[in-house]
């Protein structure tokens, strides 16, 4: 169980309920006015997307990965993306991009390998400088002073020294600029129509002049399994699919129909290949199952001695998720962590995207896996880094009622 912090205040949730259907129904109307954000860390653009479709117009993206930049500006054309080592970026730089326009918002989700609880050595504030990179978010909020700021980040990041680490990003924000008030919660995707267990902190600031309390939106009523997201999509097996399909079967459920919506094809939808050793392993591992159930006879061999038993054991290699549930947390390695729950294959690119909530109409751009010497992050690595569209579309629904 987490520790509770000493200083930071957990937001709290707005009374606005709404069912799973009205949710994915609803379209937010931004009157006579218009909200700019500038995404900071944006990755491909799960938050970027998420703010769009709650009617936030984005003027300026940054990352430091090229394969990023790809998927972004296939997807975001008319958006300004900076590639560039945000620690390096000056303001100067940002107002060329920015044309006079000054952002409303400022969202992004800092790269968390330093504060997950996977990292042994996460306490080490001091050792690892991946740990300081919100003072770079905190460097925009000063020179801009947003009304809004979010941030996302994983839910370790509470634990970390003992709740000393969520203190200072918390002091830090409520002095940033002209003053904010600050609110953090950890939330869960799977209560926001996403089909996945996901648990992210989402630190949220309210400019001190904009006169109130930032509020987390409700958990809506209902929740999204792995079948009811990705069982419309053409049933391919392994080294089967090609670049655009068609698609096969009609939209089932709401959730379906929401992906497809202004899309006329399937992309991103090809299965890897995997040998016949691989493809029996998969077909011995049941419901619930992973590599470590069927050790004795299918487990990993050692290289160059495939007679002998690897001594590495992982066991969340090769888990066959639940078809009924949402899916565990889909992470940049779940090409390998995860098989479908049918097929004897991993899931595809379009499945772990479907899994995130990303529509079917964003494309994703760059190589699908990733050899160790490649430079830039593969279409899965992109797509488990993402934040869930759905997840980022309801913070954003709730902060621009309260802005509107």
């Amino acid at each position: 169980m987490l520790k509770k912090c000493n200083l930071y205040v957990e937001g709290s949730f707005s009374q606005d309920k709404i069912s799973l259907d009205d949710f994915y129904a609803e379209n937010i109307t931004l009157k006579d006015f218009k909200l700019f954000s500038l995404d900071l860390f944006s990755g491909c653009g799960g938050l970027t997307l998420g703010f769009k479709k709650a009617g936030v117009t984005s003027i300026f993206a940054s990352d430091i990965d090229p394969n990023c930049q790809l998927t972004f500006n296939y997807n975001f054309p008319n958006v300004p993306f900076f590639l560039q080592d945000i620690t390096s970026i000056s303001k100067a730089e940002v107002d060329k991009f920015l044309q006079g326009k000054t952002p409303d918002i400022i969202i992004g989700g800092p790269p968390c390998q330093g504060f997950s609880l996977a990292n042994k050595n996460r306490n080490n504030l001091n050792t690892d400088p991946r740990n300081k990179l919100f003072y770079q978010f905190l460097k925009f909020i000063n020179w801009y002073n947003p009304k809004v700021f979010v941030m996302e980040n994983v839910k370790g990041l509470l634990s970390m020294k003992n709740g000393e680490v969520i203190d200072t990003i918390y002091n830090e924000f409520t002095k940033a600029g002209q003053g904010y008030v600050v609110r953090v919660k950890v939330l869960k995707a799977s209560d926001y129509g996403v089909p996945q267990c996901r648990e992210r902190v989402v630190i949220i600031g309210y400019r001190n002049d904009i006169g109130k309390e930032p509020l987390y939106p409700h958990p809506i009523e209902g929740e999204i399994t792995v079948d009811m997201a990705i069982n419309d999509l053409p049933k391919i097996n392994a080294g089967e699919g090609v670049d655009v399909q068609n698609y096969v079967y009609e939209a089932k459920n709401s959730f379906q129909r929401l992906m497809r919506v202004n899309s006329k094809f399937v992309y991103n939808h090809i299965a890897m290949k995997h040998t016949k050793r691989l493809v029996d392993r998969f077909h011995a591992i049941k419901t619930g199952q992973n590599l470590l159930d069927v050790w004795e006879t299918h487990g990993a061999v050692k290289r160059g001695s495939p007679q002998e038993k690897s001594d590495i054991k992982f066991s969340q290699n090769n888990f066959r998720v639940y078809g009924n549930k949402p899916a565990p947390t889909v992470a940049a390695s779940f090409q390998s962590n995860f098989i479908h729950p049918y097929l004897d294959r991993n899931f595809t690119a379009r499945e772990g995207a479907r899994l995130q909530s990303f529509p079917d109409d964003f494309v994703f751009q760059g190589f699908r896996t990733k050899m160790s010497w490649e430079v830039g992050l593969s279409q899965y690595q992109q797509i488990g880094n993402a934040v869930p569209p759905l997840l980022a579309f309801a913070i954003a629904r709730q902060i621009v009622k309260d802005l509107i």
